[in-house]
């Protein structure tokens, strides 16, 4: 039984990076697949908090990609390419959505980052996602398209409301 997450997180992340693609050359790419992995991590942490819960997506499955395919425009895929996709049905909605609205909202980032620490898969170690919660210049530029608020919105906002609410209420700044 699959009690770790990673197939879930490779695909949610290959397809937000392939959905939303690095701005330049190799370098570009590889730290928008950083940034990428980063907020699917935390964003399936928090989703499936458990070992139990990893077990029982790993079992029932995410569901796949083709809401998400529809919904950016990229569902134009023939049955011929089957082989080459089948990473899609590891895709979770929810994960996709959720790191979506960490990697356009800075503030929703460092409380997702922090609330981990309430699941069991940090297991007392401290991990920094400094490129999800704090990214350079480097980092904006090459995940220009995959921060861009405008442009992730109608991913992001299918589960923000779930995420918000899993997140608790957030107080405001005090003066």
């Amino acid at each position: 039984m699959l009690t770790d997450l990673s197939p879930l997180i490779a695909a949610t992340s290959q397809w937000l990076i392939r959905a939303f693609p690095p701005c330049g050359g190799a370098l570009a790419a590889a730290l928008c697949e950083a940034q990428a992995r980063q907020a699917v991590t935390v964003a399936a942490w928090l989703r499936y908090p458990t070992t139990a819960d990893a077990a029982l997506v790993g079992m029932a499955g995410p569901g796949g990609s083709a809401r998400l395919d529809w919904i950016t425009g990229s569902d134009t895929a023939d049955d011929s390419e089957a082989t080459e996709t089948a990473w899609r049905t590891w895709v979770d909605e929810v994960v996709a959505s959720w790191a979506a609205s960490l990697l356009t909202d800075p503030e929703l980032a460092g409380l997702a980052v922090a609330a981990l620490a309430d699941g069991e898969h940090l297991n007392g170690t401290p991990i920094q996602f400094r490129r999800l919660t704090g990214p350079d210049a480097g980092d904006e530029r090459a995940g220009a398209l995959l921060r861009h608020p405008d442009l992730v919105a109608p991913v992001a906002e299918l589960h923000r409301a779930q995420l918000v609410h899993r997140l608790g209420p957030r107080q405001p700044a005090v003066a």
